[in-house]
Protein backbone atom coordinates (compact mmCIF):
# COMPACT_ATOMS: atom_id res chain seq x y z
CA UNK A 1 0.00 0.00 0.00
CA UNK A 2 1.37 3.41 -0.97
CA UNK A 3 2.01 6.06 1.65
CA UNK A 4 -0.50 8.89 1.13
CA UNK A 5 2.21 11.56 1.29
CA UNK A 6 4.42 9.60 -1.10
CA UNK A 7 1.67 9.33 -3.70
CA UNK A 8 0.96 13.06 -3.43
CA UNK A 9 4.67 13.85 -3.60
CA UNK A 10 4.88 12.13 -6.95
CA UNK A 11 1.83 14.01 -8.16
CA UNK A 12 1.85 14.53 -11.88
CA UNK A 13 -0.25 16.18 -14.50
CA UNK A 14 -0.79 15.81 -18.21
CA UNK A 15 -1.78 18.37 -20.83
CA UNK A 16 -2.02 18.38 -24.61
CA UNK A 17 -1.02 20.89 -27.26
CA UNK A 18 -1.17 20.84 -31.06
CA UNK A 19 1.93 22.00 -32.94
CA UNK A 20 1.27 25.21 -34.84
CA UNK A 21 3.01 26.12 -38.08
CA UNK A 22 4.79 29.02 -36.35
CA UNK A 23 6.50 26.55 -33.98
CA UNK A 24 8.26 24.69 -36.81
CA UNK A 25 11.22 25.30 -39.07
CA UNK A 26 11.25 25.08 -42.87
CA UNK A 27 11.27 21.27 -42.66
CA UNK A 28 8.10 21.16 -40.53
CA UNK A 29 10.08 20.11 -37.44
CA UNK A 30 9.45 21.81 -34.08
CA UNK A 31 12.21 24.33 -33.34
CA UNK A 32 14.21 23.13 -30.31
CA UNK A 33 13.71 26.41 -28.39
CA UNK A 34 9.98 25.71 -28.13
CA UNK A 35 10.50 22.83 -25.73
CA UNK A 36 11.14 25.28 -22.87
CA UNK A 37 7.66 26.68 -23.54
CA UNK A 38 6.17 23.18 -23.56
CA UNK A 39 7.76 22.54 -20.16
CA UNK A 40 6.32 25.84 -18.91
CA UNK A 41 2.87 24.80 -20.15
CA UNK A 42 3.26 21.54 -18.23
CA UNK A 43 4.29 23.34 -15.02
CA UNK A 44 1.49 25.86 -15.32
CA UNK A 45 -1.12 23.12 -15.65
CA UNK A 46 0.53 21.13 -12.83
CA UNK A 47 0.14 24.15 -10.53
CA UNK A 48 -3.42 24.73 -11.75
CA UNK A 49 -4.27 21.11 -10.82
CA UNK A 50 -3.40 22.10 -7.23
CA UNK A 51 -5.62 25.18 -7.42
CA UNK A 52 -2.65 27.56 -7.72
CA UNK A 53 -1.61 29.83 -10.60
CA UNK A 54 1.58 31.75 -11.30
CA UNK A 55 -0.53 34.91 -11.08
CA UNK A 56 -1.71 33.97 -7.57
CA UNK A 57 1.87 33.30 -6.51
CA UNK A 58 3.11 36.63 -7.91
CA UNK A 59 0.28 38.51 -6.18
CA UNK A 60 1.32 36.85 -2.91
CA UNK A 61 4.91 38.04 -3.50
CA UNK A 62 6.50 34.83 -4.78
CA UNK A 63 8.40 34.55 -8.07
CA UNK A 64 9.58 31.26 -9.63
CA UNK A 65 12.50 31.81 -12.01
CA UNK A 66 13.93 28.82 -13.86
CA UNK A 67 17.50 28.19 -12.69
CA UNK A 68 18.15 24.99 -14.64
CA UNK A 69 16.67 23.42 -17.79
CA UNK A 70 17.71 20.20 -19.48
CA UNK A 71 16.14 18.53 -22.52
CA UNK A 72 16.90 15.18 -24.18
CA UNK A 73 15.63 15.08 -27.77
CA UNK A 74 14.62 11.60 -28.88
CA UNK A 75 12.38 12.01 -31.92
CA UNK A 76 11.28 15.04 -33.95
CA UNK A 77 7.88 16.57 -33.30
CA UNK A 78 6.23 17.77 -36.50
CA UNK A 79 3.69 20.33 -37.63
CA UNK A 80 0.13 19.41 -36.54
CA UNK A 81 1.29 16.68 -34.12
CA UNK A 82 -0.68 16.53 -30.89
CA UNK A 83 1.79 16.39 -28.01
CA UNK A 84 1.07 15.19 -24.50
CA UNK A 85 3.22 16.88 -21.88
CA UNK A 86 3.52 14.85 -18.68
CA UNK A 87 4.88 16.80 -15.73
CA UNK A 88 6.17 15.10 -12.58
CA UNK A 89 7.19 16.66 -9.28
CA UNK A 90 10.58 15.10 -8.55
CA UNK A 91 10.78 15.68 -4.78
CA UNK A 92 9.37 17.76 -1.93
CA UNK A 93 9.87 21.45 -2.72
CA UNK A 94 11.95 23.45 -0.23
CA UNK A 95 13.68 26.57 -1.61
CA UNK A 96 13.71 24.95 -5.04
CA UNK A 97 11.13 22.93 -6.93
CA UNK A 98 12.16 20.32 -9.48
CA UNK A 99 10.13 18.79 -12.31
CA UNK A 100 10.70 15.98 -14.78
CA UNK A 101 8.89 15.89 -18.14
CA UNK A 102 7.97 13.38 -20.82
CA UNK A 103 6.56 14.56 -24.12
CA UNK A 104 4.89 12.06 -26.44
CA UNK A 105 3.10 12.45 -29.76
CA UNK A 106 -0.39 11.26 -30.77
CA UNK A 107 1.09 7.81 -31.52
CA UNK A 108 2.43 7.63 -27.95
CA UNK A 109 6.01 7.84 -29.27
CA UNK A 110 8.44 9.48 -26.87
CA UNK A 111 9.59 12.81 -28.32
CA UNK A 112 11.71 14.11 -25.46
CA UNK A 113 12.38 14.02 -21.74
CA UNK A 114 13.46 16.94 -19.65
CA UNK A 115 14.01 18.49 -16.27
CA UNK A 116 13.69 21.97 -14.80
CA UNK A 117 14.61 23.44 -11.44
CA UNK A 118 12.99 26.66 -10.27
CA UNK A 119 13.75 28.75 -7.19
CA UNK A 120 11.20 30.37 -4.91
CA UNK A 121 12.09 34.08 -4.68
CA UNK A 122 10.55 36.93 -2.69
CA UNK A 123 9.31 39.47 -5.21
CA UNK A 124 10.31 42.55 -3.18
CA UNK A 125 13.82 41.45 -2.20
CA UNK A 126 14.58 39.03 -5.07
CA UNK A 127 16.09 36.71 -2.46
CA UNK A 128 15.43 32.98 -2.15
CA UNK A 129 12.64 31.89 0.17
CA UNK A 130 10.99 28.64 1.22
CA UNK A 131 8.16 27.03 -0.69
CA UNK A 132 4.86 28.66 0.35
CA UNK A 133 2.82 26.73 2.91
CA UNK A 134 -0.28 26.71 0.70
CA UNK A 135 1.64 24.78 -1.95
CA UNK A 136 3.06 22.31 0.58
CA UNK A 137 -0.42 21.81 2.04
CA UNK A 138 -1.83 21.21 -1.43
CA UNK A 139 0.78 18.47 -1.85
CA UNK A 140 -0.10 16.92 1.52
CA UNK A 141 2.95 18.04 3.54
Amino acid sequence: MQNKKYSKLLRNSSTKTRIRYSETDQMGVVYHGNYAQFFELGRTEWLRSLGVTYKDMEISGIMLPVISLHCNFIKSALYDDVLTIKTFLKKKPLVKIEFDYEITNQNNELICTGNTVLAFMERKTMKPTRCPNYLLEGLGF
